[in-house]
């Protein structure tokens, strides 16, 4: 019996959300919870179990965590979520193979499934060089990505495996035992240009595109995977596309801000994933590279967002962005204008949105305004029971 038994008395849940999910702890994380004066500035790890838990009560469908390598272990804090709750999906957003022995990525999955029941997805990313400076790692090609999603699926059907690669040298990997159920998911992370669309037509069961997308962003992305899959006959729609977004609902200026913003300089600075983003949303390179000039961040010893928290740069390098950009690639604003923005995503071929940046319990009017919605979850439900009243 999984750990997390549905028969264990818990309280009462909302309607699940099919397509909303929520990412936890997407920002700054610190065992000093005391640092943090606005659950948006950040999180501590008990924290975002928390958030968890709420994730589940409040009807939202599954929780990513995005890894770092210190107090931010995805299998931990997952683990600790999947104890407390008894439906909730459980997403590592992501895990970079390059930074595990590929029998402990396989490893994960099989004893998450193995504890909680089927729940688990394992996402995988390539990571960033700038991440890795100094680290020993080296960037995980996509041919690698593409190596370790089967690699991993062969672990968990109990096969050998000799393996030569980035991922390493093998003469003969196999697991002695594994899960007695249906294998998790393996999802991918990225902006899925030509070759990242490639590797999931692939080898990948879902993809995590970036936040900050505008939906024209996301409707590209969707069509490469599509061409990608016709590419080698595979039905696109056996991939699910996940969009996070920047929600904001309800919240003053300053948080707003803060979150969207602030997040978007962070993202910017850099110039190798910034040039990726601005350029994937046809955002003015020329307004990017004056932000980046900034005083704020030209004479910092350290990159922007290692020398001072997202609130911090909202109004230095952050007032260079058009708040029209911001607007844009989130949902800022009211409950029911979120609720538009997000509907969006959706209409841009996204098969399910996340709430990013802020926490479950801030969304919580929004999760229940996104399962009313008109086409929503309710509405089907109500379209149902007039349906079988008429065949009556």
């Amino acid at each position: 019996m999984p750990l997390s038994d549905p028969s264990v008395s818990r309280p009462a849940l909302e309607p699940l959300n099919e397509d909303l999910s929520a990412w936890i702890i997407a920002g700054a994380v610190s065992s000093d919870a005391t640092l943090f004066e606005r659950e948006t500035e950040g999180r501590t790890p008990a924290q975002g179990i928390q958030d968890g838990v709420d994730a589940e009560q409040l009807g939202f469908r599954r929780v990513f965590l995005s890894e770092r390598w210190d107090i931010k272990q995805a299998d931990v804090i997952l683990a600790a979520i999947g104890a407390r709750t008894s439906r909730l999906e459980l997403v590592t957003g992501i895990i970079v193979p390059t930074t595990r022995h590929p029998w402990s990525v396989a490893s994960l999955g099989a004893t998450m499934q193995s504890c909680f029941g089927p729940r688990f997805v394992l996402g995988l990313g390539r990571g960033e060089n700038g991440a890795f400076a100094g680290m020993g790692i080296s960037m995980t090609t996509f041919k690698a990505m593409v190596e370790s999603a089967q690699m991993t699926r062969r672990l968990w059907a109990g096969e050998s495996v000799a393996y030569e690669g980035q991922l390493g040298s093998f003469d003969a990997l196999q697991f002695h035992n594994t899960y007695h159920g249906p294998q998790p998911p393996i999802w991918i992370a990225g902006f899925c240009h030509e070759k990242g669309a490639e590797a999931t037509a692939a080898a990948y069961d879902g993809v995590m595109l970036p936040p900050m997308l505008t939906p024209e962003a996301t409707a590209a992305a969707v069509e490469r995977i599509r061409v990608a899959c016709e590419r080698v006959d595979r039905d696109p729609k056996s991939i699910r596309i996940v969009q996070p977004v920047v929600t904001a609902p309800d919240m003053d200026e300053f948080e707003a801000r803060s979150i969207s913003t602030g997040r978007a300089v962070t993202y910017l600075q850099y110039p190798y994933y910034g040039d990726i983003l601005a350029t994937a949303n046809n955002w003015d390179l020329g307004v990017v590279n004056e932000m980046r000039s900034h005083p704020m961040l030209t004479s910092a010893s350290r990159m922007g967002d290692l020398t001072y928290h997202r609130h911090q740069m909202v109004d230095g390098p952050g007032s260079v962005l058009p708040w029209e950009w911001m607007l844009d690639c989130s949902a800022i604003g009211s409950v029911d204008e979120c609720v538009t923005s997000l509907q969006r995503f959706i209409d841009a071929g996204a098969d399910e949105v996340t709430t990013y940046g802020s926490t479950p319990r801030q969304n919580a009017a929004l999760a229940a305004a996104w399962y009313r919605r008109p086409g929503g979850p309710a509405a089907a439900q109500t379209e149902g029971a007039a349906t079988a009243a008429a065949g009556d």
